[in-house]
């Protein structure tokens, strides 16, 4: 009898779980059908796969998770009227005040040096043609990524080399035209470079005969008569001219790419090692028809590079990259909208354009905001010269005025109908004057 109380008391627990259930379940459905109807597409398809496709959470912790990330994109959400821009501007600025004003130096096989903190962001809002420490990250296909042999081959073929990176001395004998060329056997085997390839660079000069020397790091020139000038002198001025072409003769490499070394990182994605190759300079459009080298992964930190060669929205999004990797790089926070907000005014013109007074603040429209930033005076003078008028459109200009900026509430112009004011006379409640 008890046994049986036992089982009848233990299938109704069983009913009550289950029809509980149900009904969270349904509230589930509920939930993530409201939740697609709010959230972006991408956003929705993330949160189903982390939430309800999750097995180690119970329905509940579903519902609350997917209420929780309902609620965290509503209270994320720009209001109508929020100053988008003043915001942005405090939001990357004030953290920038914490900026480190310091070089990173990369260690490798050789070292170089990388610009990161303040004169990082201001090289990136400025618009620089050219970064002063000019980097790519070049990744690998699949098949080479794992093999440091081979990442190390196609980084040799990569680095610019000339013959005065491979030279340890250039000697010559008075009166005569012969140079003998001693060669760095070190430097040689770092850069890859064979004794026939620095032949090859020097019969390309046509500077004279090339031949082998006393041993095998040594080559020999004999300048001939058209190398010389027309007098036929050869002084120590004539000398030094033609060891500056031996010099510069090209050997192999890419133009612009000073050095490659090698790291070791971790692909994220494929959860696996894989060698990655990163240059002291940058040259794009070239490094992409390399073979071995994944041109869907080869990223270079100069912006205006990126929009020559792939456009001007992978360009936005290389700025974008390159302002958060500096924030990150020292310890900052920022919401990426803010920095969103700033790659888009640079880039909505289809061309890179700096944030200064030669870009962005330059063109306004208003008098006052351009001469709120740079050149007061010159920015006065001009405007009085062309007659330009003041709209006080902008916040700098209405706070400058004293009005109150067109942001927030102070967007909405509200005005009285007076045939309206006429239809409610008489009509108007009056304020009770009794004391209770």
């Amino acid at each position: 009898m008890m046994a049986r109380k036992g089982a009848k008391r233990k299938g109704q627990a069983r009913k009550e779980q289950a029809k509980e259930s149900l009904e969270v379940g349904e509230e589930l459905k509920r939930k993530l059908d409201a939740a697609k109807e709010i959230l972006p597409s991408k956003l929705f398809d993330e949160l189903y796969k982390k939430v309800v496709d999750n097995n180690d959470l119970t329905l509940q912790q579903k519902v609350m998770a997917v209420e929780e990330a309902v609620r965290t994109y509503i209270s994320a959400m720009v209001q109508p009227g929020e100053p988008v821009g003043v915001v942005a501007a405090q939001s990357i600025g004030e953290p920038g005040t914490q900026m480190t004003l310091r070089t990173f130096h990369y260690a490798g096989l050789m070292e170089f040096d990388v610009t990161l903190g303040l004169p990082r962001l201001i090289e990136i809002v400025d618009a620089r043609h050219e970064p002063s420490t000019p980097l790519m990250k070049i990744y690998l296909e699949e098949k080479y990524a794992s093999d440091p042999e081979k990442a190390r081959e196609i980084a040799r073929s990569i680095e610019y080399t000339m013959l005065a990176n491979v030279v340890s001395e250039v000697s010559w004998s008075l009166g005569e035209r012969t140079f003998i060329i001693r060669l760095d056997p070190e430097m040689m085997e770092d850069r890859g470079v064979t004794r026939d390839m620095v032949v090859d660079a020097l019969e390309r000069l046509r500077l004279g005969e090339v031949s082998e020397g006393e041993d095998e790091w040594t080559v020999v020139l004999e300048a001939n008569k058209s190398a010389l000038p027309d007098d036929y002198l050869f002084d120590e001025k004539t000398y030094d001219e033609l060891v500056n072409k031996m010099k510069k003769a090209y050997i192999k490499g890419i133009k612009g790419i000073k050095r490659a070394i090698i790291q070791e990182r971790v692909n994220e994605k494929a959860g696996k090692k894989e060698y990655v190759i990163i240059t002291e300079g940058s040259n794009l459009a070239e490094v992409m028809k390399v073979d071995g080298v994944d041109p869907l992964r080869v990223e270079t930190n100069n912006i205006h590079e990126i929009a020559e060669v792939l456009g001007i929205e992978a360009a936005r999004n290389a700025i974008i990259r390159e302002i958060m990797d500096v924030l990150q790089s020292s310890g900052l926070d920022v919401d990426i909208r803010h920095v969103m907000l700033v790659a888009d005014i640079m880039t909505w013109t289809g061309k890179v354009r700096q944030i200064g007074r030669l870009g962005i603040v330059g063109e306004k429209p208003s008098v006052l905001a351009r001469a709120a930033f740079e050149v007061t005076v010159n920015q006065l003078y001009d405007a009085a010269v062309r007659g330009d008028a003041e709209s006080f459109r902008g916040v700098t200009e209405s706070i400058i005025a004293g009005l109150p900026p067109r942001v927030g509430t102070g967007l909405v112009i509200t005005t009285v109908g007076v045939n309206a004011l006429k239809s409610l006379q008489g009509n108007v409640p009056q304020a009770s004057t009794e004391q209770s």
